[in-house]
């Protein structure tokens, strides 16, 4: 991550977002079920190309997950740096690919390049109360949560709860196994 060129996962290419992912990203960001816990609705063709513009200017890093096994853009993923050292993520995935893990896997690895190539303090994902899936991958990552406001927030005419999960550096380093040094 970092550079347009990317990382790899084992089942995903991660690479920076550009102009030329709209059609892709607009396959499932037109989708009524991938946007019901996010603020916005389905988009057009046209809106979708006004997030990418917008997704890939300032210090955001904006990326997309690609299968290697199909080479399909399946989702985008996002991280963007607020103060003192802490960063907000999030992340969408087309439906037909949910349930498989990939979404784990493309968090696991934008949160190692947060906290080790961007140097973030602490990683923040806020999430709709009812996103069940999006609330285990986080707990399965080792979040914690940090709150749960009930009915804070007018989601699409809808009083909704909003959860706040976050990570700090110190807690990244020691939950993951490092390669043992030769001595």
């Amino acid at each position: 991550m970092g550079t347009v060129r990317g990382v790899q996962t084992e089942r995903l290419d991660i690479r920076a977002l550009t102009p030329d992912d709209a059609k892709a990203c607009h396959s499932y960001q037109s989708l009524l079920e991938v946007t019901t816990y996010l603020y916005e609705d389905p988009r057009s063709l046209e809106e979708t190309e006004q997030w990418i513009a917008r997704a890939t200017t300032g210090d955001r890093d904006s990326f997309v997950l690609i299968r290697r096994d199909t080479g399909e853009l399946i989702g985008d993923i996002g991280i963007w740096p607020g103060e003192h050292g802490n960063a907000e993520f999030g992340y969408v995935l087309h439906p037909a690919h949910q349930g498989h893990g990939f979404a784990t896997e493309a968090v696991r690895e934008l949160v190692r390049f947060g906290f080790s190539e961007r140097g973030y303090r602490r990683l923040v994902a806020r999430i709709d109360g009812r996103n069940d899936a999006s609330r285990k991958l986080l707990e399965r990552l080792n979040f914690r949560r940090e709150a749960h406001f009930v009915r804070n927030e007018l989601v699409k005419g809808e009083w909704t709860d909003e959860m706040v999960f976050a990570m700090l550096d110190e807690e990244w380093a020691h939950s993951v196994e490092r390669p043992k040094v030769p001595s």
